[in-house]
């Protein structure tokens, strides 16, 4: 479900509200929470929200039904000084009553708590810290506060004022396409930018907001374009080799949402194709990688890159036999990039990443990752590799199938990761690189190196068995 829902709901006719808000799925912004709900119950669930990209909470909603919270009394000023008395820093939260038909046929209201994402990390007056993840808040360890506590550092600049941007700059068409997917047709832009956190309490258009809906946010913002590269070999090359095909450099830019459709546009016409059977029993071209594999790769380096990073870009780069994505700014905090599946997750920029989802743009950062995994395996395709520098990540989608099953048994486990490694490199690897980004012992890449040697799959290449500068290296077949 995509947050703008919640806010078509809460503009539906007072007798339609209650009914439709409870038919929603509980999500990444949204959650139901009833009139009995105490407040300090209630800033775990303001923390996590804030710990996110923010959110809205539904107060007087309870297992279906529409209790309302109108027989609250005093308490409800208890709820509304929570996020005061409960939560550390102070979440940033406001609270409004919106009319609806109680499960007593009473014209009732409901308590609607609107939280922003949070500079800092915030925690409970506990001393509890909590992020909202899907549809639950959850509890973090001491590990998993570090690594947020270090992310939030980062997290900062969407939410800044853009330099010298007013309203006048924003382009009042596609924000009023946005306004009539929440349901705010009608609503003042101001308002409509507010209630996503794109201006500053003082009126200011923020980063995000300029990003998404600037007429044109490369004036502020000169690193926020996507090259489209397509070269004619596997491997780059470099000055007389370049590989680079003459005419296919191509540069995108404009707000986010139509610098992704127009990406995707060129990208649909440069992708190479293989003529393969379809479904249909005939013979039609296909991308070599899967669309929704690199479409989410795409997605997730726009919303989730380092805008704060001057001088890089994102580069889509189109081989014969990959996709390669590379976006400024590096994973989460402690994150692993050779475990992406285990990613906790995390939005560089929240509030560009609620928007997309409000425009259903992408996927969750956590779930896009899965979704790649999953779309390159539906096909046989072996899994994506992410690799990260000083300063970026670089996602590979190699158009090689996945090793036989029946192989696969007689080949130390996690044998694919080495070989998905080696086919990742611009150049061959010696052992210890190999085992450092795997994060396994020498030994045990190693031993995998060798079993997949002995399958025909790799070549070993050095001058003696003690040779330091020996490298692994695919076989012609598998190249």
């Amino acid at each position: 479900m995509a947050s703008n829902e919640v806010d078509h709901a809460l503009s539906l006719p007072v007798e339609q509200v209650g009914a439709a808000l409870t038919a929603l799925h509980e999500d990444q912004w949204f959650d139901r929470k009833s009139a009995s709900i105490q407040p300090k119950k209630l800033a775990e669930a303001l923390v996590a929200f804030a710990n996110a990209e923010g959110g809205i909470i539904v107060i007087g909603l309870s297992d279906g039904q529409v209790e309302g919270v109108g027989q609250l009394g005093k308490k409800e000023n208890d709820l509304r000084q929570a996020a005061i008395d409960f939560t550390s820093p102070p979440v940033r939260a406001s609270f409004h009553k919106a009319k609806c038909i109680n499960r007593e046929g009473v014209e009732d209201c409901l308590l609607v708590v609107r939280i922003e994402p949070g500079e800092r990390v915030h925690e409970t007056h506990t001393g509890d810290c909590y992020l909202r993840v899907g549809d639950e808040s959850r509890k973090l360890s001491y590990s998993n506060r570090q690594e947020l506590e270090f992310d939030k550092g980062q997290s900062q600049y969407d939410g800044f004022a853009a330099e010298g941007v007013s309203i006048a700059d924003i382009d009042l068409k596609l924000l009023g396409q946005f306004k009539e997917s929440i349901g705010a047709a009608h609503v003042e832009n101001v308002k409509v930018l507010r209630a996503r956190s794109l201006v500053t309490r003082s009126g200011e258009i923020t980063n995000a907001g300029y990003l998404l809906f600037g007429e044109y946010p490369q004036d502020v913002f000169p690193q926020a374009y996507i090259r489209i590269l397509r070269f004619l070999d596997t491997k780059r090359g470099t000055g007389a080799r370049l590989g680079l095909e003459e005419g296919a450099d191509i540069r995108i830019e404009g707000s986010i949402p139509r610098a992704i459709q127009a990406a995707v546009s060129k990208i649909d016409e440069l992708i190479p194709k293989r003529r393969s059977l379809s479904e249909s029993g005939l013979f039609e071209g296909r991308p070599i990688v899967p669309k929704d594999a690199w479409l989410e790769g795409l997605v997730n380096a726009v919303i989730h890159r380092s805008y704060s990073l001057a001088g890089d870009h994102i580069r889509f780069e189109i081989y014969p036999n990959r996709i390669e994505i590379e976006s400024p700014g590096r994973f989460p905090g402690l994150a692993n990039p050779s475990s992406p599946l285990e990613i906790s997750r995390f939005a560089r920029n929240p509030r560009i990443a609620r928007v997309c989802a409000d425009l259903r743009i992408g996927q969750e950062l956590g779930e896009g990752i899965k979704r790649i995994f999953e779309e390159m395996r539906i096909v046989g395709l072996t899994d994506p590799v992410y690799k990260q520098t000083s300063g970026s990540v670089r996602l590979s989608l190699a158009a090689i199938p996945r090793i036989d099953p029946r192989v696969a048994q007689r080949l130390p486990a996690g044998s694919q990761k080495v070989l998905d490694i080696i086919r990742s490199s611009d150049s061959p690897l010696g052992t210890g690189q190999i085992a450092d980004a795997l994060g396994m012992s020498r030994p045990a890449a190693n031993a995998r190196l060798k079993a997949l040697e002995t399958e025909g799959f790799l070549r070993w290449n050095g001058k003696s068995p003690k040779d330091p500068r020996a490298v692994w290296e695919l076989s012609d077949d598998w190249a």
